[in-house]
């Protein structure tokens, strides 16, 4: 629709998983993480992108999918697991379906429940042939969708800078992964945990990014401060074009206190079945251990600050969708009209977030931004959607400003990731990441072919343990002693390689014992690290 277009706004969600694969057992929990985030953050994504193009809505989405993330919906095994995953619920569902035939409320959720797990196996299997990549991979392709690159594992710039090398190491793979799969190269890059710090500039311009988004104070505490704010992006004296998170909107999605999510009539994210229900009745669809976890089957509703939860009402969650896009239309309007006036090109409202947000955390997320988008499209307002890419073509006039040492953890700092519960991991990753980079000069271009692939296997350990994700599961004390193990399993795969290594002795059965399960990275050359 043809609009007086005052201002742009760019939503930005980075879909990101740790690397998860275990072939030697279908016992690990953490795999779960995987197929909760296909059913109800990444295959709703898909399905919503298509009925925006199907009834010819124009919209614009940016997403980061990091290279974990792609390695895991690329594997064969993983995707028979989730088939299985699936047709499990879709059992469970079955017997909902005539244990709840006692309540009509319950019983609408119950057939609810066993039409969308259906309707998943259906799409996964027989519209997307097992490959979501692919299907996101479309988007992009007829210009709705720009995908973003991240770091190989996500591992945290701010600390891993020590050496320089290990954070080359992750832009490269970072940017090698996403041509593999998108076969073009990235403009942009979701920095892991909007970690930021000058020293990798030099790295993101040498293979090829053009922007990264960074959090708020990245911007407004730039040198100099920058004169629009967040509102416009600024390019660093190394060349990078860094976009901020806008406040205001991001406050009004993810506050505990007001945000969107906590709406009374949205589905209660912690009361499943998984954990109510009979447990001889359950225990099939539970952890192998008899742990009870979450099935995804969800009877209630958010309803208050109260224990005594009522129903959750399909139809109530859409009106208070309706609602709420409302209101962060109505937001945005003001907020473009009252800053535009002192800006000499149209402002940029940059709303990044966790794509899991959309859908797993928050259920009714993704309708929310299907809503949301159709509004825009229809109704008269000053705002477009816009890619951040699309907004460097448009206004390519950008501000000179250092960046801000920041990140997204808590009090915009590097605490998450490196407190007094995880920092003695930091030595290992350290001495690891020097280590590489030994290797890599003791070694140049080796020829031999099992030595080589020793090494290139090296660079995978490596990188698996540097992920951010381990360190912040420990800060949060959740899945801790798993955290624990998968630093502690490529810690000591690496330093057993580097020694045999270095005395000539590499053990081909171990290492391709390893290989199998840390199948990752396929293209990695630990020439990276020279």
């Amino acid at each position: 629709m043809s609009k007086n277009v005052k201002g742009y706004v760019s939503f930005v969600l980075h879909a990101h998983l740790p690397f998860i694969h275990h072939p030697e057992s279908d016992d690990y929990l953490e795999e779960q993480w995987l197929f909760e985030a296909m059913s109800e953050t990444y295959i709703p994504l898909l399905r919503n992108f298509k009925k925006l193009v199907d009834e010819k809505v124009e919209f614009r989405i940016t997403m980061s999918m990091t290279p974990p993330l792609l390695w895991m919906l690329d594997n064969k095994l993983l995707q028979k697991k989730y088939i299985h995953y699936l047709k499990e619920h879709i059992e469970l569902c079955e017997k909902e379906v005539k244990r709840t035939a006692y309540d009509s409320r319950l019983n609408e959720l119950s057939k609810y429940y066993l039409n969308r797990y259906s309707d998943d196996l259906y799409l996964f299997e027989n519209v997307f042939n097992c490959n979501l990549i692919q299907a996101f991979k479309h988007f992009q392709d007829i210009g709705v969708l720009e995908i973003i690159t991240c770091g190989a594992t996500h591992g945290f710039f701010p600390i891993l800078y020590v050496n320089e090398k290990t954070v080359k190491a992750q832009i490269a793979v970072g940017v090698q992964t996403y041509k593999k799969y998108f076969g073009r190269q990235p403009r942009g890059i979701w920095l892991p945990e909007c970690g930021y710090v000058p020293e990798a500039d030099k790295y993101l311009k040498e293979f090829g990014i053009e922007y990264a988004i960074v959090e708020s104070h990245g911007i407004l505490y730039a040198d100099p401060t920058p004169i629009y704010g967040t509102y416009a992006p600024i390019v660093s004296p190394g060349g990078l074009i860094a976009f901020g998170r806008d406040m205001e909107s991001s406050r009004q999605v993810w506050s505990s206190i007001n945000g969107y999510p906590g709406d009374y009539n949205y589905r209660e994210f912690y009361r499943d079945i998984g954990y109510e229900a009979d447990y001889d009745y359950i225990k099939p669809y539970i952890a192998h251990d008899g742990v009870r976890v979450n099935t995804g089957i969800k009877y209630y509703r958010i309803t208050g600050k109260t224990d005594q939860k009522d129903y959750y009402n399909l139809q109530w969650a859409q009106d208070s969708i309706y609602k709420q896009t409302g209101h962060f239309f109505d937001c945005r309007v003001k907020q473009i009209n009252d800053i535009s006036s002192y800006m000499d090109h149209p402002p940029i409202i940059l709303c990044p977030y966790d794509a899991e947000l959309y859908g797993h955390w928050w259920y009714e997320g993704p309708d929310w931004l299907y809503i949301l988008f159709k509004k825009i499209y229809y109704d008269n307002c000053n705002f477009k959607l816009i890619t951040p890419g699309e907004y460097i073509d448009k206004y390519p006039n950008i501000q000179v400003a250092a960046p801000c040492r920041s990140s997204w953890g808590a009090n915009g700092y590097n605490y998450v990731w490196l407190n007094p519960l995880n920092d003695y991991v930091h030595r290992h990753l350290h001495k690891a990441g020097d280590r590489m980079v030994e290797l890599a000069h003791l070694f140049p271009n080796e020829q031999d072919e099992l030595k080589k692939f020793a090494l290139n296997q090296c660079a995978r350990e490596l990188l698996l343990a540097q992920s951010s994700d381990w360190l912040f599961i420990i800060t949060n004390q959740t899945m801790v002693d798993y955290a624990k193990k998968r630093i502690k399993d490529h810690i000591g795969r690496f330093t057993k390689l580097y020694y045999q290594i270095k005395d000539d002795k590499v053990d081909k059965d171990y290492l391709e014992e390893i290989y199998k399960k840390d199948k990752i990275f396929d293209e990695i050359d630990y020439m990276i690290y020279y």
